[in-house]
C-alpha cells in the first residue's frame, strides 16, 4: 500500500508559475499555476482511491486562495478510476457551488474514461488545454 504524503496548507498555496510539481502521493504529483485570467492545475501519475483524498485537499485549499476559473490538466494522468471521477465530481460541484467558472482537460485514456460515465458535460471536458483555457480568457 502506497505511503501517502499530506502538505501542510502553507506548503502548497504558491502564487505564480510553478517550477516543479509538488509530491501530493507516491502516484500522484501536482502544482498550478496562473494563465491570464484562468488557474491551472497540473497533474502527472495516478488519480485513484490512494490519491483523491489528496487531490482534493490540494485543489481546494488552493481554490480558496483564488477566485479565478480553474482548469484541470490531466494530460499526464496515467490512470483514473472511480475514486478520481468522484474526486473531479466533488471539484466541478464546488466550483458550481462558489459560481466560479471551470473545465477539465484529459489526454485520450481520460477522455475515454470520463466519456465511458457520460460525465463529459458535466466536467466541461476538453481535450486541448488552449480550448479548456480560452473561453475564460479576459
Amino acid at each position: 500500500m502506497p505511503i501517502s504524503l499530506v502538505f501542510a496548507p502553507t506548503e502548497i498555496r504558491g502564487i505564480g508559475p510553478i517550477t516543479e510539481l509538488q509530491r501530493l502521493t507516491v502516484s500522484l504529483r501536482g502544482g498550478f499555476e496562473q494563465k491570464g485570467s484562468c488557474m491551472v492545475f497540473h497533474f502527472t501519475g495516478q488519480l485513484d482511491a490512494y490519491s483523491e483524498s489528496q487531490f482534493m485537499t490540494y485543489v481546494t485549499d488552493v481554490l480558496k486562495t483564488n477566485k479565478s476559473p480553474a482548469v484541470i490538466d490531466l494530460i499526464k494522468v496515467d490512470f483514473l478510476d472511480s475514486s478520481g471521477l468522484g474526486a473531479l465530481v466533488q471539484f466541478a460541484k464546488q466550483c458550481k457551488d462558489a459560481k466560479r467558472r471551470f473545465a477539465v482537460v484529459g489526454n485520450a485514456r481520460v477522455v475515454q474514461t470520463v466519456k465511458l460515465v457520460r460525465l463529459e458535460d458535466f466536467l466541461h471536458l476538453k481535450e486541448d488545454l488552449d480550448k479548456a483555457i480560452a473561453p475564460f480568457a479576459s
